[in-house]
C-alpha cells in the first residue's frame, strides 16, 4: 500500500510538530479516496538507507532546517529518481528551507503553481489555488513547486499551514470548514504526486 512518510531533519527545527495531523490526513484520504493507504505514520531520515521505500515524504515544522552535504546529495538522487517531497511551512521553516533547496537544486527555483495547475483541480477542486488554513500575517496562501525534467517533484505550502488544518479540531481553533479544506487540499497533493 501507499504510505506517507515524515521526514526528520536536522538543523533544530521541530521536524515533529503537529502530531495529530498525519494520523487524521492518513484517515482521511483513506475515507475519502480509493488510494489504498497504509493506516501507519512512517517516519525516516534521509541517511537511513530505505530512502526508496517512501514514495512520499512530508516534511514540516517552525524552525530551522539544515541537511549534511550527505543528506543534501541523497535528497537530490532520491528526487530526481522518481521520490516526492512534500514540505509545508508551519511559520518559521520559509528561510532556512528556501535555502537548503538552493543546496539540493542550485540551478532550479521554487515556482508557484498557477490557479490552474492540475494540482489545484485533480481531485477536489480549488478554483482560487492554495487555501489560506491558519493566519499569520497575512500573506496569500501559495503552492510552490520545484520540476525536474517536466515532473513537479517538490510542494512547498507557504503561507497557508496545511499541517495546523489536519491537527484534531481543537488544538487550532481553525474550524471545521478549514479542517476539510486543509484536508482535501493536502489530497489533492497526494493523488497527484501517485499520477504523475
Amino acid at each position: 500500500d501507499f504510505h506517507i512518510t515524515r521526514l526528520k531533519y536536522p538543523g533544530g527545527g521541530d521536524w515533529y510538530a503537529n502530531p495529530s495531523s498525519l494520523p487524521n490526513f492518513i484517515t482521511f484520504i483513506a475515507e475519502n479516496t480509493n488510494i489504498p493507504i497504509d493506516p501507519n505514520e512512517y517516519r525516516t531520515e534521509l541517511t537511513d538507507g530505505d530512502l526508496y521505500n517512501h514514495p512520499f515524504l512530508y516534511m514540516n515544522g517552525h524552525g530551522n532546517v539544515r541537511f549534511t552535504d550527505e543528506e543534501v546529495r541523497l535528497l537530490r538522487d532520491y528526487l530526481i529518481s522518481g521520490g516526492f517531497l512534500h514540505a509545508d511551512d508551519n511559520y518559521g521553516m520559509d528561510e532556512s528551507f528556501r535555502r537548503q533547496m538552493k543546496r539540493v537544486f542550485p540551478k532550479k527555483e521554487l515556482v508557484e503553481l498557477p490557479w490552474d495547475h492540475p494540482i489545484f483541480h485533480c481531485y477536489f477542486d480549488f478554483p482560487k489555488g492554495c487555501p489560506k488554513i491558519h493566519e499569520h500575517d497575512g500573506k496569500p496562501a501559495q503552492l510552490l513547486g520545484l520540476f525536474d525534467k517536466g515532473r513537479l517533484i517538490v510542494v512547498y505550502s507557504y503561507q497557508s499551514d496545511l499541517g495546523d488544518g489536519w491537527e484534531d479540531l481543537e488544538v487550532h481553533n481553525d474550524g471545521p470548514a478549514k479542517h476539510e479544506a486543509a484536508l482535501k487540499m493536502g489530497t489533492n497533493i497526494v493523488v497527484y504526486a501517485m499520477t504523475h
